[in-house]
């Protein structure tokens, strides 16, 4: 049973630094695409940051810069390391897997992230 969970929400304010966690089990973050991915009220769901089979890291426009996506295989899990946060970062933040082969996702209950100014 594949099963992902978000740790490291919560409230900070306007210009501080958060991490989120997510552990992976079930499945190997080493074989597949791993990222994050964030949706605010009345929004749709959004790629944050991702890494590619190859290792390379993509981020969205709006985050380049501040946020670092990261793994550990030995430990299977994922990390999200958020910097300089602004009100518009304000979401719940997903961890997505997701198969090279069928593009298949499994996706974790998410963690909500509330930045104030």
């Amino acid at each position: 049973q594949v099963k992902l969970v978000e740790s490291g929400g919560g409230l900070v304010q306007a210009g501080e630094s958060l991490g989120l966690s997510c552990a992976v089990s079930g499945v190997s973050l080493g074989q597949n695409l791993v990222g994050w991915f964030r949706q605010a009220p009345g929004k749709s769901r959004e790629l944050v940051a991702r890494i590619t089979y190859g290792g390379r890291t993509n981020y969205a426009d709006s985050v380049k810069g501040r946020f670092t996506i990261s793994s550990d295989k030995a430990k299977n899990a994922l990390y999200l390391q958020m910097t300089s946060l602004k009100p518009e970062d304000t979401a719940v933040y997903f961890c997505n897997v997701q198969h090279l082969t069928d593009l298949f996702s499994y996706w974790g209950q998410g963690t909500q992230v509330t930045v104030s100014t």
